[in-house]
């Protein structure tokens, strides 16, 4: 999906690094991927979070956190309290981008963070919270930060291990992490919420999603990640993980009423990427690209995939249709269309170049399904394909007209 890499500043004055994975078709709403403790933007669950929205339509923001990745600042003196303000200067960034309210989306401390920052932003700029292995209370983090936390309260700093990493951290950041109380906060949250936990999870136990799935109001949801880790190191997980969060999220950031949905015909827009394009009939869209090969990035068929779809889809529909009205066993049929670009040599046709007229070719194989068929009835079949809609309109005097619209 296209990438954008942002700066933002916080009100501490040092800046977070994101990472803004969009849509390569028009965006429907907004999102934000708070990553684990110690972990960063780039996390497999951060990554496929992310991107999974971005198929939907949702733009999505992973960032690093205070002093992690490629955000500057100090970890050591931050602290959950830094985590929050940090997800409000990042929520609030986006909401003037993008214009409307965000989704929340948050990984194991990070899940805590999403729902305390929840709590702060309220539901004017918040429109639904996900968590994936969520703890239910902000001090469980600590058994993981090994060193001598009273010595770093005495001190006011020393060092510790966490995760087999080496950091310093503050007194404060000791202190600020034992006084959250965060079901306090959910019970005030008046948000849809989903909660994604693992049955096995040994670092973060599922008695957590429990604990914070009988705070929150209505509505909530749970989905279980069974046999998945903490991190979701393994992307079938993380997939799964992304798709049910990105499916959810359509009930709360759904179309805007101003999207091009044409009573006839079909409207086409460009979207983000080089070539990702949107194209709106009056009751479906999707994304038309082009593949890597070309620089597209291949999420969505070509235009000449959609051409010659055309030519397939109406000559199925024809057969079927007549096959049906004639009470003839043809079960289905299977058609292959493709393009041929340089068929004016091989079909003599070169006095249309030399006018400047390149002629083209469409090569279609039909398969006619159905074993009880005779040879006369599959025969009649092929012929009633030529007399398709597209058939007709593509070897037709077909013209376009072009006007400019202000």
């Amino acid at each position: 999906m296209p990438m954008q890499t942002l700066s933002i500043p916080t009100p501490s004055g040092h800046a977070l690094e994101g990472a803004l994975e969009m849509p390569t078709g028009l965006v429907r709403g907004a999102a934000i991927f708070a990553h684990c403790f110690t972990c960063t933007k780039q996390s497999k669950a951060a990554i496929s979070v992310s991107r999974a929205l971005a198929k939907q339509g949702i733009a999505c923001l992973r960032f690093d956190f205070t002093g992690l990745g490629g955000s500057e600042g100090d970890f050591g003196r931050a602290g959950f309290a830094a985590d929050i303000a940090d997800l409000v200067a990042v929520a609030d960034d986006l909401c003037t981008r993008f214009e409307g309210k965000l989704l929340l989306v948050g990984h194991s401390l990070g899940g805590a963070a999403v729902l305390a920052a929840a709590h702060e932003l309220g539901s004017e700029k918040v429109a639904a919270v996900a968590t994936i292995g969520a703890p239910s209370d902000v001090p469980h983090v600590l058994h993981i930060i090994k060193g001598d936390h009273e010595a770093i309260k005495r001190d006011g700093a020393g060092p510790v291990t966490i995760g087999g990493q080496s950091f310093s951290i503050s007194r404060e950041f000791l202190e600020r992490t034992e006084t959250v109380n965060l079901l306090d906060l959910v019970k005030e949250l008046r948000l849809p919420y989903l909660a994604l936990h693992s049955p096995t999870d040994t670092i973060v136990g599922v008695e957590h999603a429990s604990a914070l799935f009988a705070a929150a109001f209505h509505p909530k949801s749970f989905v279980s990640l069974a046999g998945a880790d903490h991190l979701l190191t393994k992307s079938t997980d993380a997939e799964f993980a992304a798709s049910m969060i990105a499916n959810w999220a359509h009930r709360y950031l759904p179309l805007r009423e101003d999207w091009p949905m044409p009573e006839e015909g079909v409207v086409v827009q460009t979207g983000h990427g080089k070539f990702g394009t949107e194209v709106h009939t009056a009751s479906h869209r999707f994304v038309a690209d082009e593949p890597r090969s070309y620089g597209g990035d291949d999420t969505g068929p070509t235009p000449y995939d959609l051409l010659l779809g055309a030519l397939g889809t109406c000559t199925a529909m024809t057969m079927k249709m007549y096959a049906d009205r004639k009470e003839w066993p043809m079960t289905g049929t299977r058609i292959h269309v493709t393009h041929e670009r340089s068929h004016a040599e091989d079909c003599g046709h070169i006095a249309y170049e030399e006018e400047g007229m390149e002629v083209q070719a469409l090569n279609r194989v039909i398969e006619v399904l159905g074993d009880d068929l005779t040879d006369e009835q599959r025969t009649k079949i092929i012929e009633i394909a030529d007399k398709c809609p597209v058939h007709k309109t593509l070897e037709g005097h077909l013209h376009i007209h072009t006007e400019s619209q202000s």
